[in-house]
């Protein structure tokens, strides 16, 4: 008899929880059709009371289900393979949204030839507005990354990609929304200090950053055209932007590079 369709979470950090929730939310699953397994009871006693999941060993979920997902700390990630690795096959599907371990490490580890695919996602996950980026390996089929793809957008949007591609993409759209974050941060910071209330900067950045997104999606223009559509010669804007020309773009490059490096050296250490 065919086995019952089941995805198995290993790991319930917010990642997983978010995939949980939105995987329900949209019906591409119902709760009993959900295992998790987490070293820390709290984690799981929270999915259990918000969404009826079941907990398992790592072992049992792996028995269990049809598609694992790897949702675990990167410096974890061997520890678990490894006691994984006798339970799993080529029937399963394994999806890992580890930063910075390469299928090929993940292969090493269990030994034999697995279904996989490497997914990048990002913490507006948690609110079904993320970003992941996908990549195929040498055995997942198209079917698999259909399924896959599914899974992450009831999340938000995705991208397919080539796995060496993962690296750059950690460093932009997985580290982005600290960068987002960051940004907000001072944005408040600054209009505080020139008289504003907290909160009600706060309010207005936000916003702020909400609709300048919405409009960049939405609109036909490119980035570069929105910023001179919104800035008159020697405006307001102009002279925001002369300050942020004297540095900013060096200053995101070394970000984004620091950040890429980082991803890289993880994958090496794990």
């Amino acid at each position: 008899m065919e086995r019952e369709q089941k995805i198995g979470f290993i790991g319930a950090g917010n990642m997983a929880t978010a995939l949980i929730k939105g995987i329900i939310k949209s019906n591409r699953k119902i709760p009993e059709q959900i295992v998790v397994s987490d070293i820390r009871p709290k984690a799981i006693k929270n999915l259990q009371k918000d969404f009826g999941i079941t907990p398992r060993s790592n072992k049992e979920l792996t028995d269990e289900s049809n598609t694992v997902v790897i949702a675990v700390k990167p410096q974890n990630i061997t520890d678990v393979l490894n006691e994984i690795k006798d339970n799993v096959s080529n029937k399963h599907l394994i999806i890992s949204i580890a930063a910075g371990i390469s299928l090929a490490k993940i292969s090493s580890i269990l030994g034999h030839n697995v279904p996989m695919i490497r997914a990048m996602p990002n913490t507006p996950a948690l609110v079904q507005k993320g970003m992941t980026a996908l990549a195929k390996g040498k055995l997942a089929t198209d079917k698999d990354m259909a399924e896959a793809i599914s899974m992450f957008r009831a999340v938000g949007e995705t991208v397919e990609v080539k796995e060496e591609m993962m690296d750059a993409i950690t460093a932009v759209s997985g580290s982005g929304p600290g960068y987002v974050f960051r940004i907000m941060e001072c944005m408040v910071d600054a209009a505080e200090a020139i008289g504003l209330d907290r909160k009600k900067a706060t309010k207005l950045v936000i916003q702020t950053f909400l609709g300048a997104s919405c409009l960049a999606m939405e609109s036909e223009h490119s980035l570069s055209e929105l910023k001179e559509m919104v800035t008159s010669p020697g405006g307001t804007t102009a002279s925001g932007l002369e300050v942020f020309d004297q540095g900013l773009s060096e200053m995101t490059n070394r970000a984004i590079k620091a950040a890429y490096e980082r991803s890289i050296e993880l994958g090496k250490n794990c």
